[in-house]
């Protein structure tokens, strides 16, 4: 069972949303085609937040997918620009697995 998740937080331009959803998709799943990421969720929250969980099989996997070279730099930078604020990442461990997929 995977054990490993991050949340991201961003709050994103105004009228940029879209291009961010399409960047972090692409992103998402190219990190799932060629560096084992076990995918995503992205959320908006009723505080004009933007969050995002992302699951790895473990803290090694992740750091391995992150040590090459960026997978679509273009769409990086399309997600770059579309934040206005980036917050600390949270590291999660996984204790209980109850999600219906």
């Amino acid at each position: 069972m995977p054990g490993f998740a991050v949340i991201y937080r961003w709050r994103l331009k105004p009228g940029m949303e879209a291009q961010f959803v399409e960047a972090w998709s692409r992103i998402t799943a190219l990190y799932i085609a060629q560096r084992g990421g076990l995918g995503s969720r992205l959320h908006k929250g009723p505080d004009d937040i933007w969050y995002a969980y992302a699951q790895w099989a473990s803290a090694e996997a992740r750091v391995a997918a992150f040590a090459g070279e960026s997978l679509d730099p273009a769409a990086r930078a399309r997600m770059r620009e579309a934040v206005a604020e980036q917050f600390d990442e949270i590291v999660l461990e996984l204790v209980a697995d109850l999600l219906v997929l």
